[in-house]
């Protein structure tokens, strides 16, 4: 039986309602692998007639976080955090390798913070990682990537500071 979104919805919800830290937002990540790995829920979210580099499906009003598809093009991307909340990236399609960063300088106005490179890894399609809130990572897709997300609150129009690398 095909994993929907309502059944991601409604496990999302049941565990960040439980717990939403540590064990609330593993119990997510788990949840975006299985829908990662559902043919049904990937052909119908992230079908070849997808083209919107980020769709959100859901919003939830009350716990505040989101689930998002993106169909993400080949580019390397800068260091980043998610501000003041986390990030589960749950790879259905291609491979990203992600890099995890240390911040040496905290960024300060409009100046960016500095960052030095700590390790990077691929995520394979089928795999969900959670970045949470001030873990700073890039990543770098050599083809296109097709990626189920949840984002603790909704990101889009949230401010975040910017940094760049020194190695």
């Amino acid at each position: 039986m095909a994993y929907t979104l309502d059944q991601i919805v409604a496990d999302c919800r049941a565990a960040l309602k439980k717990d939403n830290g540590a064990e609330g937002r593993n119990a997510v990540r788990k949840f975006v692998e299985l829908a990662c790995l559902d043919e049904d829920f990937v052909s119908t979210h992230l079908g070849p007639e997808n083209d919107t580099p980020r769709k959100v499906l859901y919003e939830d009003e009350e716990l505040g976080f989101c689930i998002l598809v993106h169909v993400a093009s080949p580019e390397t991307g800068l260091p980043h955090g998610h501000g003041p909340t986390w990030a589960i990236y749950g790879i259905a399609a291609g491979v990203t390798e992600m890099t995890d960063w240390h911040c040496t300088e905290l960024p300060e106005g409009r100046t960016p913070g500095k960052v030095v490179k700590v390790k990077s890894y691929e995520l394979p399609r089928g795999t969900a990682h959670l970045y949470n809130e001030g873990d700073l990572h890039s990543s770098r897709r050599e083809h296109e990537v097709r990626m189920i997300r949840v984002e603790g609150i909704n990101l889009m129009g949230v401010r975040r500071p910017r940094y760049e690398a020194l190695n």
